[in-house]
């Protein structure tokens, strides 16, 4: 294996998970079976090790059991897409675009027919909605269609790439990754999970928005970190490691320090921002703080389930002090 010095990476969030955990699991397992999500023996193990529901209860640590529930069959049910997208389906547009018209057909509430191949993700997502429509108003479940219809654009975005073998820029990919990761849908499920309810005054205010880009960028640059060796080796470019290597000619080494430098100094912009915000008045200010603990508790939750709970990374991932994370390769993971 080639010596690559990995950096570490600063977070200083608070760990936070809720108590129906354990109960989330459970009926996530329940979940997937139920809408045969997942068939094999094989896929069982490895969905066992995943332990996807924990991300959810980590992310929403406060949330009401029924809606810690809605988190981890929704966030199960993105990792299952994202899996089948990125590794059955590599490199072809056609499975994608099947998953396109099921998935809008759905959010705009029109009948849909699907091949067996897209059977449960059609009816799991269904059953989704269909639960998440009496804790929602229709300004929100609006604002989630179009979270997710950015997400799927930006699916296709990365599928046209991988066949017409482009790598992007680094600009173009640092401007699709908050889309490519999903995480905006999740961010939207903060108001109707967490019930923090932000008017539009304060929720579409420049400096709440960047406080939701730079969470986003704080997760998905971190995810990059823990999944660039995986990537590599199956021909991926959509990575930000990668991205930077193609393009600025790095070596290995200093594409990972370039990008775990991005990630810190996203990390202090969003605690510099939540520290200088504008007074909204006292009830606002309340639901605001609110909504930035939930923000924090995804960027902790991403690193405490990625060097916690799930075996899904080859990466490995553990606080030091004082904020700072130090990353290791696992035994059997060599970089490409």
């Amino acid at each position: 294996m080639p010596s690559i010095q990995l950096p570490e990476i600063y977070c200083p969030f608070p760990t936070k998970i809720s108590r129906y955990a354990q109960e989330a699991e459970m009926h996530t397992t329940e979940w997937v079976r139920a809408f045969g999500l997942v068939n094999s023996e094989k896929a069982w193990a490895k969905f066992k090790r995943a332990r996807f529901a924990a991300l959810s209860a980590r992310a929403f640590p406060t949330a009401d059991k029924e809606e810690v529930f809605i988190a981890a069959d929704f966030n199960t049910w993105l990792f299952m897409l994202d899996d089948q997208n990125d590794e059955a389906k590599f490199g072809k547009t056609d499975f994608l675009d099947m998953i396109i018209h099921i998935i809008t057909n759905i959010l705009q509430g029109k009948p849909v027919s699907t091949s067996p191949e897209g059977e449960s993700l059609a009816a799991s997502f269904s059953d989704l909605i269909e639960r998440m429509e009496p804790i929602s108003t229709p300004g929100w479940r609006e604002r989630f269609a179009q979270s997710m219809t950015d997400y799927l654009r930006a699916c296709s975005w990365e599928g046209e790439n991988r066949v017409a073998g482009r790598t992007p820029t680094v600009a173009d990919y640092i401007a699709q990754r908050p889309y490519t990761g999903a995480l905006y849908c999740d961010i939207e499920l903060i108001e109707v999970l967490e019930k923090i309810y932000l008017p539009d005054s304060v929720r579409l205010h420049p400096d709440v928005q960047q406080l939701a880009l730079s969470c986003n960028n704080v997760v998905c640059w971190a995810n990059d970190l823990f999944s660039f060796a995986k990537e590599s080796k199956h021909g991926d470019v959509h990575n930000l490691v990668l991205a930077l290597k193609h393009e600025r000619n790095y070596s290995l080494e200093e594409a990972i320090a370039e990008t775990a430098k991005m990630h810190d100094e996203e990390v202090q912009k969003f605690i510099n921002l939540s520290l200088h915000l504008p007074n909204f008045g006292p009830a606002l200010n309340i639901e605001l703080e609110r909504y930035i603990t939930i923000l924090r508790s995804w960027m902790r939750a991403n690193l405490d389930w990625s060097f916690g709970d799930t075996a899904r990374y080859a990466m490995n991932i553990k606080e030091v002090a004082n904020g700072k994370w130090a990353l290791s390769t696992a035994d059997s993971e060599e970089f490409v």
